[in-house]
């Protein structure tokens, strides 16, 4: 709907000519032509006043208004101007009002409809997950209820085999639990000094056998020596831990991960090296997100939850810092975070750093 200023700055006027003209008719020196005269006067000085006052400080932004509706009706309001307002226009802050109101709601139902998209994509992936190692331990265990318990062989083969799968279902029941605990803040970071080298040492030994099979040879780059940082001993090992993992798993048989320690002026940057598959560069944005693989297939096979890079987001996050990737496809991948050094004489305060040598 646009309203005009013409018609009623028309109506106006002539209502205020008439007025005037009866007005001076009750004096009996005005005559005729004078009364004519008044109206004409009276017309044209109240039509043009009530014409400006009404087009410019009224109607437009009326009409502006309108057409905001309008747009906002049809999901419009990126192709909306924004004017500032005029000191002695109080419509036109109004208008504004409205655009500023409008737009943030337009923001709040687009973020509604993101976080609805994410839910029900997590929901699905979720669902998958779980899907996977629960129909294969239901697959073994029939199979057993349906005559193969009898033999021994393949009762202990399957029951084997249920195990793992029920063992997948573990970890990833865990993963999800930590990741939605560390995303609420129901986790609390403990920060202490830790030696980032001790801690590089026992991850290792968790996978020196998985190393092995697929002969992968795990090292730190240079002596040994005592790399004190601070942070959260636990939250810290964890991210290692699946930083470790996953460079192992995408590593090329007969290769090496290497963990490198880099001291700056006020942080170590620690970068977990491996020589494998690489990651292509459309993929390098969206590897920290919930469930996303490179290559679904292939990883699934690898083994993994698809929540080991989220967990190591958060957590460094929790930590005021990062993960940094560099990968080249064929060649390999770096991931790298960097955490505030400590002086061993000074092992409450996060601001310098001193090697030393066991």
């Amino acid at each position: 709907m646009v309203y005009s200023s013409r018609v009623l700055a028309l109506l106006l006027a002539l209502c205020i000519a008439l007025i005037t003209s009866l007005f001076l008719s009750l004096f009996q020196s005005v005559g005729p032509t004078a009364l004519l005269v008044a109206f004409l006067i009276g017309f044209s000085v109240s039509y043009l006043l009530i014409f400006i006052v009404l087009e410019f400080l009224i109607f437009r932004e009326i009409n502006k208004i309108y057409k905001l509706i309008g747009k906002l009706k049809k999901k419009e309001l990126s192709s909306i101007d924004k004017q500032k307002s005029g000191v002695l226009n109080p419509l036109k802050t109004i208008n504004e009002e409205i655009y500023s109101f409008a737009d943030l709601k337009q923001k709040e139902i687009d973020e509604l409809k993101k976080l609805e998209a994410f839910r029900k994509e997590f929901i699905a992936d979720v669902s998958h997950e779980l899907k996977t190692p629960i129909f294969a331990a239901q697959g073994f265990v029939h199979t057993l209820l349906d005559g193969a318990v009898n033999d021994k062989t393949v009762r202990t083969k399957f029951l084997k085999k249920a195990a793992k799968s029920l063992d997948g279902l573990d970890v990833l029941v865990q993963d999800l639990l930590t990741l939605s605990h560390i995303e609420t803040g129901q986790i609390k970071m403990h920060f202490e000094t830790i030696d980032l080298y001790k801690l590089t040492e026992e991850v290792f030994e968790q996978f020196e056998e998985e190393a092995e099979k697929k002969d992968v040879k795990l090292r730190i780059d240079g002596p040994p020596h005592k790399v004190l940082v601070y942070a959260d001993w636990q939250r810290i090992s964890q991210v290692m831990t699946n930083l470790i993992s996953n460079a192992i798993k995408h590593s090329y048989e007969d290769s090496e991960v290497i963990v490198i320690f880099d001291i700056v002026k006020k942080n170590v940057i620690t970068s977990v090296k491996d020589f494998g598959e690489g990651i292509p560069s459309e993929h390098i944005t969206r590897i920290f997100e919930r469930f996303y693989r490179v290559d679904k297939s292939r990883s699934r096979e690898k083994g993994g939850t698809g929540l080991g890079l989220a967990i190591v987001k958060h957590i460094l996050e929790g930590h005021g810092t990062k993960a940094e990737v560099e990968s080249t496809p064929g060649k390999g991948s770096v991931f790298s975070f960097k955490l505030p050094r400590v002086k061993p004489e000074k092992t409450d305060h996060p601001d310098s750093f001193e090697s030393i040598k066991h």
